[in-house]
């Protein structure tokens, strides 16, 4: 007989045998007689082992039985499960979902609280335990040696106990023993972190203890590879935080108690995973991931594997696929969209699913992802949304300008099993508002506030496809849309065959740079399915039959790669990189100045419109303040998008077996040419951007409004971040880079022009250069609170090792101040005009205070 410390273990280390090995026997009732170690759970009281019962008299004639993957057996009041053998240390991955949200769960502007949201995921066991026992564990991947017959496994196994979260006596053993029956209704009834709100979220809520008077079990139902949990519960409200320093309280309310029903799915993971898929930097796919002990022979490697679908062929269609045929896979991805959802937006949902098609046909896949309208009860009484084996697309009646394309995936493969796409109702508005700032001037039906359904049922499509790529895996590629030359992006016949971004999963959301006379038409306005998604779900999906494992298949994938990414329509811009000026998000185009140049043009042509375009009856004026707001946020990211120019360091992720620097300097050419434009585009003061009439019906301030702009983008460009980098670039590539003294130079011979020209400083270039002497003072003099060490190094990851006190920039920055304090003073010595005299001799003194502090 093995002793007990034995028996753990295997249990612990079960699931890095995964299917290719052979599951542990599970010990007999009559010879499970050990030692007792278990614990209730928190809040439970400890209960006395009792001895099994025959069958029929725990499950009476009076039981209602669902059968499934477990039989659930409902007795009077009471829950049972009957979980066969079979099913005994087999991983079961268990996803909470709030059904019907409460009132007051959601503080104001949260994306969060609303019926379909998950409120917590777990990966959890059953397994026999001494005593008549079964034991729940709650199981992690973190760590991982894939060799069961080696020390590093038996080490790893020891430091990585699974634990027991919940044990459960058997009430009764089923036919010939095959299965045991454990009364779940406590732990359903309860509250615990394995079927409700984690630990973190109810932290978050202000969520406290649970009303067990107030709560009850709603129904328990069995399906094939899964059992659904649906209760009421009451929880307290802990107490409004305070806002801030003003006393405020958040907004949700404080104290009181919150009713709501939660949804648990506990689904059965494939025995056998599917087999897995290494992520690849060059390829934009969300991954999973775990520390294995083993692949290093000397140290240890990070794991991450690509979450995507199990998409098979037919056992009949295996050798047609091989052939490069056409075939339908044997489960194809469905999503059903929301009874709940506005009739009329249905067909344009379904579309968004479906236009996914011709990328899996480059996989080899036809029919693989169906859009479908949820069956009605009529047609299928048993169908739930809140079924796990349903993804769908969910109707969410919020005012949240928002939607989302989560999914839930098994963490030993990266198998994405389910996913509940989120649509709010209110992200039409932020349709509305993207569409009419970017083209309307190409496009008349969006030169009002209410579009026509026609018009915003293809914008809810087009968000339907981009969240939909999402749940098949694919991140946001931000370099996308920089493949494509500015100028293709205004020849009709070339963008409305090829479209604006070869990437659907870029934040290119529409062509801004096409101006009215192009005469460009919708298919060069609106993103779609292009070149790179399929080339991605090409790479995600298509299957190798003749590898058997990620590590076989590896080489082949490389060498796939690197031929495809001779087309640089494919090549993929990380979200993550601050750096790199090709991957940004809203933007279109090659070249940022070129691109930004057009945006600003169709701006202008807004501008004096928006007081018609948003005229409504017997309304106030809210409307034409959010449109105009819209410009000028958009005015300031077409600037942002020019800034990320300066100093910028370019990422090309590359294997070995590839040649050229995955690291590159932004050329001083280019680095130039950016902040010459934003010395005439935003330094120098727009005044196209200035409508008095639109400020006294909206009571809105063109000074405040210019300079947020102006601010922001100076805060940037002259951070000690964006200095660092030039100092860094100019020690490795010497005169060939941007200089930091040639630099501020340059931004100080913009912003101080009047220096040299003596004419009248007005009030927004007045606060212009207060802003730019107020940000090099603070890196002179850093605020309190602020770091003492610089950003340095190529690439995103790249460490803070420049300290203050070693690095040029406060040498240069202290010298620059210096000068300019001088130039002040003597410019303020001969001004007659007397504000720009009095700002001056300030903006002296507070340079010789800076310089000097007492």
């Amino acid at each position: 007989m093995r002793n007990l410390k034995t028996q753990l273990l295997l249990c612990v280390c079960s699931f890095f045998l995964l299917s290719v090995h052979a599951q542990q026997p599970v010990p007999s009732p009559a010879n499970a007689q050990r030692p007792d170690t278990s614990r209730r759970a928190p809040g439970m009281p400890p209960a006395l082992s009792t001895a099994p019962k025959p069958y029929k008299e725990v499950i009476t004639a009076k039981a209602e039985t669902s059968k499934g993957i477990f039989w659930v057996h409902k007795v009077e009041d009471r829950f049972y499960f009957e979980i066969p053998d079979t099913l005994l240390q087999r991983d079961m991955l268990v996803v909470n979902r709030i059904s019907q949200a409460p009132a007051g769960l959601r503080s104001g502007g949260s994306f969060f609280g609303y019926a379909g949201d998950q409120i917590g995921q777990n990966v959890v066991r059953f397994e026999k335990g001494p005593r008549n026992r079964i034991f729940l564990r709650t199981i992690s991947y973190a760590e991982y040696a894939k060799d069961s017959t080696s020390p590093m496994f038996t080490t790893v196994s020891k430091s990585n106990v699974q634990p027991i979260v919940q044990s459960f006596d058997v009430k009764a053993f089923g036919k010939d023993s095959s299965s045991s029956v454990i009364d779940i209704t406590d732990f359903i009834s309860g509250d615990n972190d394995v079927l409700h709100f984690s630990s973190s979220l109810k932290s978050s809520l202000r969520i406290a203890a649970l009303q067990a008077d107030k709560s009850y079990v709603v129904a328990v139902k069995a399906y094939p590879i899964n059992v659904e949990i649906k209760a009421i519960k009451t929880y307290g409200r802990g107490p409004a935080i305070p806002s801030g320093p003003g006393g405020g309280m958040m907004q949700g309310g404080g104290g009181g108690n919150m009713t709501m029903e939660l949804n648990s799915s506990i689904v059965i993971l494939p025995k056998t995973p599917m087999q897995a898929r290494y992520f690849d930097p060059r390829v934009g796919f969300f991954a999973v991931g775990y520390t294995d002990f083993d692949a290093n022979p000397q140290g240890v490697k990070n794991i991450s594997l690509v979450k995507r679908w199990r998409l098979e062929p037919k056992p009949a269609d295996i050798e047609k696929y091989k052939k490069g045929e056409l075939v339908e896979p044997a489960k194809p991805i469905i999503f059903y969209i929301d009874p709940a959802t506005p009739e009329k937006w249905v067909p344009y949902l379904i579309q968004g699913v479906n236009d996914w098609q011709v990328a899996f046909e480059k996989a080899g896949f036809k029919n693989a992802i169906i859009g479908k309208r949820a069956p009605t009860k009529s047609e299928d009484s048993t169908w739930s949304l809140d079924d796990a084996r349903n993804s769908a697309i969910v109707y969410k009646p919020s005012d949240i300008p928002n939607a989302s394309g989560p999914s839930i995936s098994d963490p030993r493969s990266g198998e994405i099993m389910e996913s509940h796409i989120n649509w709010y109702h209110n992200v039409m508005q932020l349709l509305r508002n993207w569409y009419m700032i970017q083209c309307a001037p190409n496009d008349s039906r969006a030169r009002q506030l209410q579009f026509p359904d026609s018009l915003m049922g293809e914008l809810i499509r087009f968000v339907s496809s981009h969240e939909v790529g999402h749940t098949l895996g694919l991140r946001h590629n931000y370099g996308s849309s920089s493949s494509v030359p500015v100028e293709n992006l205004r020849n009709k016949a070339w963008v409305e065959a090829n479209g604006h971004t070869p990437s659907i999963m870029d934040y290119a959301r529409f062509n801004y740079v096409a101006q009215p006379e192009d005469n460009i038409s919708t298919a060069g306005l609106f993103p779609r399915i292009g070149d790179y998604d399929k080339w991605a779900i090409d790479w995600g999906y298509r299957l190798f039959p003749e590898f058997k494992s990620p590590e076989a298949e590896q080489s082949k994938l490389n060498g796939w790669v690197i031929e495809k990414l001779k087309d640089n329509r494919l090549w993929f811009g990380t979200e993550t990189n601050p750096d790199d000026p090709r991957s940004q998000s809203e933007q279109v185009g090659d070249d940022a100045m070129k691109g930004s140049f057009y945006g600003i043009k169709n701006l202008q042509r807004i501008v004096p419109n928006i007081q018609s375009w948003t005229r409504e009856a017997n309304e106030d004026f809210e409307g034409m303040k959010t449109i105009y707001q819209e410009v000028v946020s958009q005015f300031a990211r077409y600037n942002g998008h020019v800034a990320k120019y300066i100093g910028g360091i370019m990422e090309t992720p590359k294997t070995q077996e590839q040649t050229g620097p995955v690291y590159e300097l932004v050329s001083k050419a280019k680095q130039k040419e950016a902040l010459d434009f934003l010395q005439k585009q935003l330094f120098n003061t727009p005044t196209w951007l200035l409508d008095q009439q639109i400020f006294d019906k909206t009571g809105q301030s063109g000074l405040t409004i210019v300079g947020a702009v102006q601010d922001n983008i100076l805060n940037r460009i002259m951070s000690s971040r964006t200095l660092t980098k030039l100092v860094e670039a100019e020690a490795a590539a010497g005169k060939k880079a941007y200089g930091i003294l040639e630099y501020m130079g340059d931004v100080k011979a913009g912003v101080w022009a009047e220096l040299t020209t003596k004419k009248p400083i007005d009030v927004y270039r007045r606060n212009l250069q207060k802003t730019y002497v107020n940000t090099l003072i603070n890196i002179l003099n850093p605020p309190a609170a602020a770091t003492a060490s610089f950003g340095g190094g190529f690439g995103p990851a790249a460490p803070s090792l420049v300290s203050a006190e070693k690095s040029d920039v406060r040498t240069v920055v202290k010298a620059h101040l210096q000068r300019l304090k001088a130039e002040a003073g003597s410019a303020a010595a001969i001004y007659t005009d007397t504000m720009s005299k009095i700002h001056l001799q300030d903006i002296s003194d507070r340079i010789a205070k800076a310089l000097d502090p007492k």
